[in-house]
């Protein structure tokens, strides 16, 4: 099987490639943007299968295949998971949410395996899933939940939460009045509910609402420490793998 890394964070590429590694898959080039990317495939024979982070240095890797046709299979790889999960589920044979995890980078490739695109026509629309991707305002986004307070419902808007967090297997919201709220929801499920422009996953652990940032410090291991103007149970630290893409949505 002949793979490439389409990724701009180089630490990323090199974690997913030895990964790859351990299922016995050597991955044969690994290019970091656009302009590389669309460079190497003009001169060279398209790979089998490509890891494609959607965003890239200098802009979304779709601008790729405007300038070039590309022959691949191709597994999406991305942080941005909020947006157009429908998209890529229909278009494409699998995607990956940074950051990745072995069990689910092995049954991507297993059902990369079992598609067989030798024997398929590929066909992936880039212009509607870049089309979900530049205009995410498009889309309806969650605004209010309801949460049991004995027995009563309460409702509680989403400008009102400060951070959604995790904590022995339940979903919780805390809220800019200090009060914690017990949600009937998974941060999974809320990944696909909540405004990108207002809220981004900072882990595995921890959504947060960007109008209720008080600080951001640098922290151990190249991660960010962020202070929430009301909230402080917990500590919320931005995990390595998604700082860049953190700056990145704070702009």
């Amino acid at each position: 099987m002949n793979v490439i890394i389409i990724e701009d964070e180089k630490p990323a590429a090199r974690r997913l490639s030895r990964l790859l590694s351990e299922q016995d898959i050597e991955v044969a080039t690994m290019l970091h943007s656009v302009e590389e990317s669309i460079t190497w495939f003009r001169e060279n024979n398209h790979p089998d299968l490509i890891f494609l982070d959607i965003q890239l240095s200098d802009g979304l890797s779709f601008e790729i295949f405007d300038a070039v046709e590309v022959k691949s299979a191709i597994i999406f790889t991305t942080a941005y998971d909020e947006y157009a999960l429908q998209a890529f589920k229909l278009n494409s044979i699998d995607y990956l949410l940074k950051p990745i995890d072995d069990e689910e980078l092995e049954t991507a490739v297993k059902k990369y395996r079992n598609f067989k695109p030798e024997n398929q026509k590929i066909s992936i629309d880039f212009n509607d899933i870049k089309n979900l991707l530049v205009n995410p305002l498009e889309r309806e986004f969650k605004k209010r939940f309801t949460v049991k307070v004995g027995q009563h419902l309460k409702i509680i808007n989403a400008d009102e939460v400060e951070c959604f967090y995790s904590e022995n297997k339940g979903t919780y919201a805390a809220t800019s009045d200090g009060r914690n709220y017990l949600l009937d929801t998974t941060l999974e499920q809320l990944e696909e509910e909540l405004s990108p422009q207002k809220f981004f996953r900072v882990s595995r652990k921890f959504f947060v609402n960007i109008d209720h940032i008080n600080d951001i410090i640098s922290y151990t291991n190249s991660r960010l420490q962020i202070k929430l103007k009301r909230y402080t149970e917990q500590e919320i630290i931005v995990s390595r793998e998604r700082v860049n893409n953190f700056k990145l949505w704070l702009e």
